[in-house]
């Protein structure tokens, strides 16, 4: 009886092991894992993300699918058709969104390393292991991300993590705003401003906070109770590294820092404020996954910060977090380098293409950004903005938006900046086709301008004193 358990016992592990083999054989091949659960789920994505759509456009897993069969291509503006390569011609420059897809093509190289699958139980619950809505694994690799790129000191200071930079702009005020105050918190900005930091104080109407505009409209600020600061650095729109005006014991400062990459900007020294805000949308281009953090220093003001996070959304979503994390890595494998070196190069490129076409122009005007040293390139860097912030210098063009609108080009007004009409925001960070077509639009316009009589008197006006100087030479 026991040499028959016995030998039941040795045929049982036997079996075990010889499935077990099998099992490893058929999922672990040439010293890779097989796919088995995900395999189906990953020929989709390769299926989809293998549609070219001409080089014009983009098909999604989530995008529209007609007749049953796959997604149908998403064009770029001015193209169009089943697989986006029928071009109009007299379309409309789109330069209005900040879309960041001027980074697509970086992704689309580092498409395996940037991949990442989600299982169908990924992070069901509320919280982490640690009852907090925020990845530690997430939080130590944007230290590490800070730390590597130079532009913010991190180390002992708290994160708060929201919904892009737009839900975190709003908790900072609300942490910074006195509690029970006899009179609301004034918030403020330098003109020309980013129109959300107005728009979304004035959306929430809050007893404790209320928007006064520019800092130059508080006529008495030594008698303010309490003064918070918006300080967009660079700024959106004409990328000037900015600091805040007001100083004091009654005046608070949120610093937006969203376009502080060395993609966009020099950075000249590593930022150490009270309350900084990044985003993902502007270090690797996804906007659409609304992903922005917070680094603060002053405990109180981040256990606001995150009350204020935890009632309204009980976080940000477990899945942004993963992609996050998955993006960031990718960025940190070459210490940034890729991504910034393609990103710079990228905008550079643009700007030097957008100012040699307006360089011959006297109607337009571009923001004057000088070369500065960079502290991640360890070099003297030339500009790379985000934006152009372009004015109308012709008396009769009161209205910028207007006159690029007629032209063909959308952009956006200065008005939405609190700033004069006379100016417009163009943006150079949306896709090439977008920025092509947007050059195009400009030459067409500068072209225009050259050709008319009153350009040929602008210029001899201009070069009078050279004539003048050059007779007086040969006189002598």
């Amino acid at each position: 009886m026991g040499k028959a358990q016995c030998s039941y016992v040795v045929i049982l592990a036997c079996s075990l092991l010889v499935n077990l083999l099998v099992v490893f054989k058929l999922l672990y091949t040439d010293g890779e894992w097989a796919l088995s659960w995900t395999k189906r789920a990953a020929e989709q994505a390769e299926q989809v993300a293998a549609i070219s759509c001409s080089g014009h456009g983009r098909a999604y897993l989530d995008g529209l699918v007609l007749d049953g069969k796959e997604p149908v291509c998403e064009c770029n503006s001015c193209y169009g058709g089943p697989d986006c390569s029928e071009f109009t011609t007299d379309c409309a420059a789109n330069a209005d969104s900040g879309n960041p897809y001027f980074l697509e093509p970086f992704w689309m190289q580092h498409a395996a390393k940037s991949a990442i699958l989600v299982a169908g139980w990924h992070r069901m619950g509320y919280t982490y292991p640690d009852d907090s809505f925020i990845s530690t694994q997430l939080e130590a690799s944007i230290h590490k991300l800070h730390a590597v790129v130079g532009n913010a000191v991190t180390e002992g200071k708290y994160f708060v993590f929201g919904a892009g930079s737009t839900q975190l702009l709003n908790a900072a005020v609300y942490a910074l705003a006195p509690e029970n105050s006899s009179s609301p918190a004034s918030v403020v900005a330098s003109i020309p401003y980013y129109k959300l930091y107005e728009t979304q104080t004035e959306l929430f109407r809050s007893l404790d906070y209320r928007f006064e505009g520019d800092v130059s409209s508080l006529k008495n600020i030594s008698d303010a109770d309490h003064v918070i600061e918006f300080v967009t650095s660079p700024n959106n729109p004409d990328g000037k590294l900015n600091k805040a005006v007001l100083h004091g014991p009654n005046f608070s400062a949120i610093y937006d820092r969203v376009y502080y990459w060395p993609h966009f900007t020099a950075i000249p020294t590593s930022a150490d404020y009270d309350l900084m805000i990044f985003s993902l949308s502007k270090l690797t281009g996804h906007a659409g996954s609304r992903f922005g953090w917070a680094v603060i220093k002053n405990e109180s003001v981040y256990q606001r910060m995150a009350e204020y996070m935890s009632t309204s959304s009980m976080g940000v979503s477990r899945d942004a977090q993963l992609r996050a994390l998955k993006l960031i890595d990718v960025v940190l494998e070459t210490g940034g380098r890729e991504i910034f070196e393609f990103g710079y190069n990228t905008m550079k490129d643009r700007w030097e293409k957008l100012t040699n076409t307006l360089s011959v122009s006297n109607r337009f005007s571009l923001q004057k950004i000088a070369p500065q040293y960079c502290t991640y390139f360890q070099k003297i860097r030339g500009p790379s903005p985000a934006y152009a912030w372009v004015k109308c210098e012709r008396e009769e063009d009161e209205d910028c938006y207007k006159v690029m609108e007629e032209a063909k080009v959308n952009g956006r007004s200065g008005s939405d900046f609190a700033a004069e009409t006379r100016y417009v925001r163009l943006s150079l960070i949306r896709s090439q086709d977008d920025f092509d077509v947007l050059i195009q639009r400009l030459s067409e316009l500068v072209l225009e301008e050259r050709q008319q009589p009153s350009y040929a008197n602008n210029v001899l006006d201009l070069n009078k004193p050279l004539v003048n100087t050059l007779r007086r030479g040969l006189l002598y």
